[in-house]
């Protein structure tokens, strides 16, 4: 079964646990770690974190970027689901 399978089947299964699912949303590779560390079993993103980060405002990222840092940053908890924002990302280059 390919890595990504697995992780959605884990992302699917903890909708149907004993507790609330809370998605709390890192902002960079660290608060991921960290978050991960505290035992959240998935991790969300929040585009006006990063972009805070970056010293700007919400929606002022570019779709790239955010493309970027939820593949390369987000993904440096290692075995946690790293779900998208559930809005959609700007589209532009």
């Amino acid at each position: 079964m390919r890595d990504q399978t697995v992780l959605a089947e884990r992302f699917l299964a903890l909708h149907h646990g004993d507790g609330p699912l809370l998605l709390p949303n890192p902002w960079d590779a660290g608060s991921a770690k960290v978050l991960a560390s505290l035992g959240f079993q998935a991790l969300a993103t929040t585009s006006s974190g990063f972009a805070a980060t970056l010293g700007r405002l919400d929606g002022s990222v570019t779709r790239n970027e955010a493309l970027e840092h939820q593949v390369r940053d987000l993904t440096a908890a290692p075995g946690r689901p790293a779900l998208p924002e559930s809005r959609p990302i700007p589209l532009r280059p």
